[in-house]
C-alpha cells in the first residue's frame, strides 16, 4: 500500500508561541499530532516529547500487536512527559493532546487522547474517525447538546483526558479497512473549531479531486489550504493538519 502525505503547523494569527508539533513518516506508516498545553513552554515541551516519545517506542516495540502498540505508545509518551514535568518545576501541570495514525498491511489504527482528531474523507463524505475527550463531547453523548449548540459553549475547550497529566491515561483506539483512494487527516482544534465540516470537504475536494490520480502537490495544496482557511477564519489558535492519501 502506498501512501502520499503532508503535514503543516502553523503559529495562527493570534498565539505568540506554536506548540503544536507533528510527526510525518511514511515509511514507518506513522503520522502524529500534538496540540500542548501548559505555561510558560510548557505545551510546546509536551507536545514535542510526544512526538518524540512515540516514534521511539514503535521501533523498539517487540511481540505486541498494532492495536497495543498503538495504546503503548501514547502511554510511554504520557510517562515521558509526566516525569518531566515532576523533575522540572517550571514544566509542573503540562500535557498535550495526541492524535496518530499507526499504517499496517490494509489496516489503519488510529490512536487518541484528547481532542485533536482524525477524519476520514470517503465518497464525498466526511467521517470523524476518533471522539474528543471533552467536557462537551460528555454532554453530547448524554444528549444534553447538539453540536450545533456544543460550539457555542465557553467550556468547550475544557479536556477530561490528557497525555502527561496522570500517572496513567486510558488510550482510546480505533481500527479502519483502508481503502483505495480513501483521504484520511489528522488535525489540531486551531483547524476543526474553525473550518466546519462541509468546508474542509469543498476543500479537499477542489484540491484533489480524483484521489486515483492524486499527487504528492495536491496532498500538499490541500493541507496549506486547510490552513490557510482557518486562519481567514480567525487563526485563534495554532492549527496543524496531516493528510494522508492511500494508494
Amino acid at each position: 500500500m502506498g501512501l502520499l502525505s503532508s503535514g503543516l503547523t502553523d503559529i495562527g494569527l493570534k498565539r505568540s508561541k506554536n506548540q503544536d508539533s507533528i510527526y510525518v513518516n511514511n515509511e514507518q506508516g506513522l503520522y502524529i499530532v500534538a496540540d500542548g498545553m501548559g505555561g510558560h513552554a510548557g505545551g510546546e515541551t509536551a507536545s514535542a516529547l510526544a512526538v518524540q516519545e512515540i516514534p521511539k517506542y514503535i521501533v523498539g516495540s517487540k511481540n505486541e500487536t498494532p492495536q497495543e502498540i498503538t495504546q503503548n505508545s501514547i502511554r510511554s509518551a504520557n510517562n515521558v512527559i509526566k516525569q518531566v514535568g515532576t523533575d522540572n518545576p517550571e514544566l509542573k501541570g503540562m500535557g498535550t493532546t495526541v492524535v496518530q495514525f499507526l499504517f499496517k498491511s490494509r489496516f489503519l489504527y488510529v490512536g487518541n487522547l484528547g481532542d485533536s482528531r482524525a477524519y476520514l474523507v470517503n465518497k464525498s463524505k466526511v467521517y470523524q474517525l476518533s471522539r474528543d475527550h471533552s467536557l462537551i463531547q460528555e454532554k453530547i453523548n448524554l444528549n444534553l447538546y447538539t453540536r450545533e449548540q456544543a460550539a457555542a459553549d465557553p467550556n468547550k475547550n475544557v479536556l477530561i483526558r490528557t497525555c502527561g497529566l496522570e500517572d496513567d491515561v486510558e488510550v482510546d483506539v480505533y481500527t479502519y479497512k483502508v481503502h483505495r483512494n480513501d483521504i484520511f487527516f489528522l488535525c489540531s482544534d486551531g483547524l476543526h473549531g474553525k473550518v466546519c465540516d462541509s468546508d474542509i470537504l469543498h476543500i479537499i475536494n477542489k484540491n484533489i479531486p480524483d484521489p486515483s490520480t492524486a499527487s504528492e502537490e495536491m496532498v500538499q495544496k490541500a493541507v496549506t489550504t486547510l490552513v490557510a482557511q482557518a486562519n481567514a477564519n480567525g487563526g485563534n489558535d495554532n492549527i496543524s493538519v496531516i493528510m494522508v492519501l492511500a494508494q
